[in-house]
């Protein structure tokens, strides 16, 4: 983290509608008259943390983080197992990106997404071009089948196998040649005997692989109940719908947002969004810079890529 700008609090917090019975909680800080920025957080289902406003200078930068429905201290909280997830997709997301852009008189904004982030600033750049300056992705995810059976069906178990084992545990030997389909069974059961003990299996296993050495104390934070059953049912319900997208989509769909400067951020040992995805991408989208961190896994809180996403900002600075 020392790579980062030293920590900042908000100059302003608010609650947007933005139908369906949810709200988004979101938060400004650093300059209110300099360069509008947006992070856009991972998962989905991670919320958002006051270590991510550290990316950006706060005296060039007007740094807007939001939590996207049903997590963090947006409401309602898909921990309540009422919660009702019909209209928790990717497109609702996007609008709520665009809503939020709009309620707050931003005429444009730098877009900083990564990991499930990085596919959410995809889908809403090509949806919303005119209203991007300029991109910051890392560890690429595009929900493409061979990625979520890569991660998730069980070939990052070559590497892991003995984690992968707990992730194995809830679910019956019968039940495990299809595990995104299984998890939903139980994340879905309204019993907390039932749904807790999958949700900190499924949250354990990515929080455990997420970075190049294990980091006991984020492991720790990431499987707290209430946390893990919104994350867990949330990633959940989008991987078992594609994220409501055309497979490979996001690739294809680069022509919308080739104009758009954009720095593509990618840990070479990154097991939970292999370099496959933002390989294919930058074959893709030559235009964007690629920026492969030789010693890092998957988290921005890994130093090189910490220092690569800091370096990207600063390169878009005024």
């Amino acid at each position: 983290m020392d790579a980062l700008y030293p920590p900042i609090e908000p100059y302003g917090t608010g609650e947007l509608i933005v139908g369906d019975g949810n709200r988004i909680h979101w938060e400004q800080s650093g300059n209110p008259d300099g360069k509008p920025v947006v992070f856009l957080h991972g998962g989905p289902g991670s919320g958002t943390s006051a270590w991510q406003r550290r990316f950006f200078d706060p005296e060039v930068y007007r740094i807007v983080l939001f939590d996207q429905r049903g997590c963090g201290r947006s409401t309602p909280h898909v921990s309540d197992p009422a919660a009702d997830l019909r209209f928790n997709t990717t497109w609702h997301l996007v609008a709520d990106i665009e809503l939020l852009r709009r309620n707050l008189g931003i005429p444009a904004w730098q877009v900083f997404g990564g990991s499930w982030g990085s596919t959410l600033a995809l889908a809403y750049a090509q949806t919303h071009p005119e209203s991007v300056t300029e991109l910051v992705l890392r560890g690429i995810f595009t929900l493409r089948r061979h990625e979520l059976e890569w991660f998730y069906e069980g070939g990052a178990s070559a590497i892991f196998p003995d984690l992968w084992e707990d992730y194995l545990a809830p679910i019956p030997v019968l039940e495990r040649n299809r595990l995104i389909e299984a998890y939903h069974r139980r994340l879905s059961d309204p019993d907390p005997a039932v749904h807790v003990p999958a949700a900190v299996a499924w949250t354990r296993w990515e929080a455990s692989t997420v970075t190049l050495r294990p980091d006991a104390a984020h492991i720790a934070t990431a499987i707290e109940p209430e946390h893990a059953t919104a994350f867990a049912r949330i990633e959940n319900h989008y991987f078992l719908h594609g994220g409501w997208m055309q497979e490979g989509q996001l690739i294809a769909g680069v022509d919308a947002i080739r104009h758009i400067p954009a720095v593509i951020v990618q840990g070479r040992h990154d097991v939970c969004t292999p370099m496959m995805t933002a390989w294919d991408l930058h074959t893709a989208w030559p235009e964007a810079e690629f920026v492969i961190v030789d010693d890092a896994g998957h988290s921005a809180s890994e130093p090189g890529i910490a220092a690569a996403l800091r370096a990207a900002t600063d390169g878009f600075r005024p």
